[in-house]
């Protein structure tokens, strides 16, 4: 930038501001303050520009009390000094404050001159320059003369995803424990079945055969203010179904759960077994984070302990043009407590359960001998 360039405009600007300006040039200046909202952008024959951002026209006015002359000398050799920094730092980087006011008070200089310069790079060059805060000025060229980059807020991008990380950063170094609300929504599968006398092994739909899973958990941070590991704890409440495929249905005759044909000679729509128990999951849990404190990859694995709250049969068909549902309940030689292990998975906004009963589903001898394995989806996860 030419010294003798930079002054005649500013001196350009000077005039506009003090009122002396032409008829013409008054109306050109009424024009551009409407245009730009208080800003004022020239651009140098060096096809760099300059932009001066304030609050209102007033505050514009206040620049011919700067002596902008002598302003632009010490701009120069504030700006030599920040490259200076800037290539002997380790950070792409630096930002130099000056205060002119302090040094030489009485002169009307500006009270703060901020600068932030990078590393030169290949093909670019970019400085930004702040006046106490109220004036903005960014600067941006190429050897090209593309556009330069200009806006009102200071702040670079690189500035304000440092912001966001640090916010993130605090927060999760404040939070020692959070709660989530979860629901799995997946589907059962007997495994381990061993055959009995009279009964062979029991065929579900599997579509039909659903797991629903409404909690509340908690994670308790274990290790430092960064550390990704937790224990998950809380309440649980599941409904399992497991529906049968074929004209068969549940049945408890003799003190025994058994599987048989329909023999009332209706076709049946469905036929199921269903309960409701709740259970109190304890899992060890990690959490990884990326670069920016957003959570990524996440891992859990623990076990469960569950008693049965309820438990029925229902059946549907239609006879004549009428559907029946009959629902019967009962406690059809189910175990009430139950206990196995459970695991999850995931990226992100997306999360993977499984499931295993380590116990069997009936009572020994009193029906099918088998374990359910769940597995499927968990869809909400609402910290």
């Amino acid at each position: 930038m030419q010294r003798a360039s930079f002054s005649f405009f500013l001196l350009l600007l000077m005039l506009v501001l003090t009122g002396r300006p032409t008829a013409a040039r008054a109306t050109a200046l009424t024009a551009t303050t409407a245009a730009f909202q208080d800003t004022i952008v020239i651009r140098l024959p060096n096809r760099a520009t300059l932009t001066l951002t304030v609050r209102d026209a007033a505050q514009l006015r206040q620049m011919k009390n700067y002596q902008l002359d002598s302003l632009t000398s010490r701009l120069a050799t504030y700006i030599t000094q920040a490259e200076k920094a800037a290539q002997n730092a380790s950070t792409d980087q630096v930002t130099l404050q000056f205060y002119p006011d302090k040094d030489q008070p009485g002169k009307n200089l500006p009270e703060q001159v901020r600068i932030t310069t990078r590393k030169k790079q290949e093909n670019t060059n970019r400085v930004d320059v702040v006046l106490n805060k109220a004036f903005g000025v960014t600067v941006s060229t190429d050897e090209k003369g593309n556009k330069s980059y200009n806006t009102v807020d200071v702040k670079t991008k690189e500035q304000r995803q440092a912001h966001r990380d640090s916010v993130r950063m605090k927060e999760l170094e404040k939070r020692s424990s959070s709660s989530s609300l979860i629901f799995d929504l997946g589907l059962n599968a007997l495994v381990n079945q061993k055959a009995t006398a009279g009964q062979s092994e029991v065929d579900l739909r599997t579509l039909g055969s659903r797991y629903v899973n409404i909690g509340m958990n908690w994670d308790i941070r274990l290790g430092g203010k960064r550390s990704p590991m937790s224990v998950t704890v809380g309440p649980e409440f599941a409904f399992n179904n497991y529906m049968l495929n074929a004209n068969q249905q549940w049945v408890n005759e003799n003190g025994r759960t058994s599987i048989i044909l329909n023999r009332e000679g209706r076709q049946y729509e469905k036929t199921k077994l269903a309960t409701s128990t709740l259970n109190l999951p304890l899992m060890l849990r990690l959490q990884l984070h990326d670069s920016h404190y957003k959570p990524t990859f996440t891992i859990g694995a623990g076990g469960f302990v569950g008693y049965r709250l309820k438990s029925w049969t229902k059946v549907k068909y239609t006879t004549e043009g009428t559907t029946y549902k009959d629902h019967e309940d009962g406690s059809y030689n189910l175990e009430n407590f139950q206990y196995g292990l459970q695991g999850t998975i995931g990226y992100r906004d997306l999360e993977f359960f499984g499931k295993y009963n380590l116990n069997p589903l009936f009572k020994t001898n009193a029906g099918p001998q088998a374990q359910v394995l769940s597995f499927g989806l968990r869809l909400v996860g609402i910290n």
